[in-house]
């Protein structure tokens, strides 16, 4: 399988051998059709769309893909074929639940029972928002190419923590350790995300390995555990910035930013500055007809959290870079230099 390769080329990752329950973890936590229809519009090189293709199959499924995905389309693909499930990634949901109103309309899709979400962060509000659109049908699987799945949020845990990576599903264990590697077993105490599966990968075809502590394998984020038990993804582990001291982790500064009905999309990463060592700043994509202003998002960032996380500078964009898979490139939005006057 390979990476999708965020920060560079994609890297293979391959598996010597697999488990024989295996597929369990794919089925413990979410409820899979049989001899149903599954509409899948993750691509299927990657390993959640390859996952749920072959599962799916297993089952006895009609699977419908789509070559490119369009919003508007994949509703008609779900009314045409009464799918009981649909396979996305996060940008693409998105994209459907905003559609106009009238536009949604217009598609059946009460036949769905199941989404499915992986390939990059679930924000909060688009969880809420698919709730209020589709109903309470959504599962946010999180793991990764390199150490498979490592939990499931089921509609139910989405219900009462929008947003919430889950619980490991069988076969999976998610573990949290601090900087020192030693075990972080508190609740609401961020850690770094370690996860230990029936199916882990033996290092890169490169030569390189994941940091590997008691079995457990880093999956590259930082996240905790609340008092139900439930995994929440804070960020990368190498996005997190100091800035005057402080560790700032953009995403919480993200799903603030997507909780306005006047933004689409946004983005925030870190960048070098002389004075507090780094400095946020962030990169907005405006609803269509909306009209925004740098100094009163800052305000607003300053309203609702601590100044430090205040973004020092404020772009607009009419699109965000990402991959095939939906994953933001926050290197390019690093590198990015903002046209001169």
């Amino acid at each position: 399988i390979l990476t999708s390769g965020t920060t560079g080329l994609p890297k293979g990752a391959p598996r010597e051998r697999t488990g024989p329950l295996s597929t369990v973890q794919m089925v413990d936590r979410i409820d899979f059709p049989q001899r149903g229809t599954m509409v899948i519009v993750s691509p299927i090189f990657h390993s959640t769309g390859f996952a749920t293709w072959l599962t799916g199959c297993a089952f006895g499924n009609k699977v419908v893909t789509a070559r490119r995905f369009d919003a508007e389309r994949t509703l008609r693909l779900i009314a045409e074929h009464r799918a009981d499930m649909l396979v996305a990634v996060p940008t693409m949901l998105h994209r459907m639940v905003e559609l106009d109103k009238e536009i949604r309309q217009k598609y059946d899709t009460s036949s769905l029972k199941g989404i499915v979400l992986a390939g990059s962060a679930l924000s909060p509000e688009l969880s809420v928002r698919t709730a209020e659109v589709f109903g309470p049908v959504l599962y946010n699987l999180y793991g990764s190419t390199e150490c498979a799945i490592a939990s499931v949020a089921r509609p139910e845990d989405l219900t009462i923590a929008p947003g919430t990576a889950g619980k490991a599903p069988l076969t999976c264990e998610v573990a949290l350790f601090d900087d020192d590697g030693r075990r972080v077993l508190a609740k609401n105490v961020t850690g770094r995300v370690f996860i230990r599966s029936g199916s882990p990968f033996k290092g890169y075809t490169d030569g390189r390995m994941k940091e590997v502590i008691d079995g457990y394998m880093s999956s590259g984020d930082v996240g905790h555990f609340d008092d139900r038990g439930l995994l929440f993804i804070d960020g990368r582990d190498d996005d997190m910035i100091v800035s005057g001291g402080e560790n700032v982790f953009p995403q919480e500064v993200e799903n603030l930013l997507l909780e306005r009905p006047d933004i689409f999309d946004a983005a925030v990463v870190g960048v070098d500055d002389v004075e507090y060592g780094k400095r946020l700043r962030a990169f907005i994509v405006p609803e269509p007809g909306a009209v925004l202003d740098g100094e009163e998002i800052k305000a607003h960032v300053k309203a609702n959290l601590a100044r430090y996380k205040v973004p020092r500078d404020v772009f607009f964009l009419e699109d965000l870079p990402r991959n095939a898979t939906g994953k933001l490139l926050r290197r390019v939005l690093v590198e990015y230099e903002p046209p001169t006057a």
